[in-house]
């Protein structure tokens, strides 16, 4: 039986007297976010949803149209099992635009919430005018972009292929435009053509002597360069193979999908502000990942490490999940952590960094282990296969 928490409401039903707006306003202004679940009662037991596909479009609008500032790329709505049942999980991140509050009331009492213990309670005149104070208004979306002349095919292409379509007013949808109508610094980085260039370099040795390649991936829409750097990644991951008898295994250099979420990652919580693009580093013995940018104000690296959810540009996480390139909020990193260690971070003043020490190093080549399993043989079978391997 689950239980509520200060991270976790639950909700029998979804119902027009059910004030699910509330309940998210509370976490987005919350500093570690949380988790709403519907088809949930107040005793934790699953009870389930009839009509899931519904009620999540219906959960979808509601937030979206019911909640200021935008809380797109901040939520996330999936369907769960729970004792056999199907429920929604409505994933609710920390907002950066603190206070949010419900549309209709406005920076009020009635409009603004906060989650106390297992509570969303309304908040004072004095904690709405201190966190109106507070706010991050220095973000991507209110910085101009350098260049008004932007086109956007390579962004409609990656809708197109997840069967989405991108109507006359996508600008002002995907949040494109500043409050004045231009398009803003988060239009530019997807825009067909800018500046932003991301490097990978590789190295011979373990340091930065001796460098024999340095690629460059952008100058293009930010996805397509995202993509391209995946692409080079998944040929550097090198398979190695370790001869034994009976069987042959084959290891890669990291593991694939971690490094795809921390590669992503790197990308879509860049500190762009300084024009200083993530890079990557390929030495014998491992990858590095360096992003610009440290932990986002508020949160702890006790907070990062537990999946505390809190997008440094939401606009930018709200269009790579539409494409299919981020998966749930908050769940990217707890996967991560299944393969690689807590110590492989690097939280630096300006800059964090993931070290990737590789599975296999030069040390445990294919020869050295095949030469290991040849000695354990007779002198029979040792001169059997060394004439067949050339040994």
């Amino acid at each position: 039986m689950l239980t509520e928490t200060n991270r976790i409401e639950f909700k029998r039903e979804l119902t027009r007297e059910l004030d699910i707006e509330r309940e998210v306003v509370a976490f987005l202004n919350y500093h570690e976010g949380g988790v709403v679940y519907i088809g949930i009662d107040d005793s934790g037991n699953a009870v389930g949803v009839k009509d899931i596909d519904g009620d999540i479009l219906k959960t979808k609008d509601r937030i979206r149209m019911g909640i200021s500032p935008s809380p797109m790329g901040l939520f996330d709505v999936t369907v769960e099992r729970i004792d056999e049942v199907p429920v929604i999980k409505i994933f609710v991140a920390s907002g950066s635009e603190k206070p949010y509050y419900k549309t209709k009331y406005g920076l009020s009492e009635r409009g603004c919430f906060l989650r106390v213990g297992t509570a969303s309670e309304p908040m004072t005149s004095k904690q709405i005018e201190d966190l109106y104070a507070k706010r991050v208004r220095q973000s991507l979306k209110n910085i101009p972009s350098p260049h008004q002349d932007l086109t956007f095919r390579q962004l409609r292409i990656y809708y197109d292929s997840q069967g989405l379509t991108l109507n006359d007013s996508f600008a002002k949808t995907l949040d494109l435009l500043t409050t004045d109508g231009s398009y803003n610094y988060v239009a530019y980085l997807l825009a067909d053509s800018n500046s932003m260039s991301i490097k990978l370099a590789k190295y011979t040795g373990t340091d930065r002597d001796d460098l024999i390649e340095n690629h460059e991936y952008g100058y293009c829409s930010l996805l397509k360069a995202t993509e391209q750097v995946l692409n080079r990644l998944q040929v550097e991951n090198t398979v190695k193979s370790s001869i034994g008898y009976p069987y042959r295994t084959d290891t890669p250099l990291w593991n694939e999908r971690a490094v795809r979420e921390l590669v992503i990652n790197a990308i879509v919580h860049n500190d762009y502000f300084n024009e200083v693009p993530p890079k990557f580093e390929l030495f014998s013995d491992r990858l590095e990942i360096t992003s610009a940018g440290s932990l986002p104000n508020g949160m702890s690296m006790s907070d990062f490490f537990n999946g505390v959810s809190n997008p440094r540009n939401k606009e930018l996480m709200r269009v790579f999940r539409d494409v299919d390139l981020v998966e749930s909020l908050g769940t990217g990193l707890l996967r991560v952590l299944k393969v690689y260690k807590k110590e492989d971070f690097v939280f630096m003043d300006n800059f964090t960094r993931v070290i990737i020490p590789y599975t296999v190093t030069s040390s445990n080549t294919d020869e050295n282990v095949a030469e290991k399993y040849i000695n354990e043989l007779s002198e029979r079978q040792q001169l059997i296969i060394k004439t067949i391997l050339g040994i």
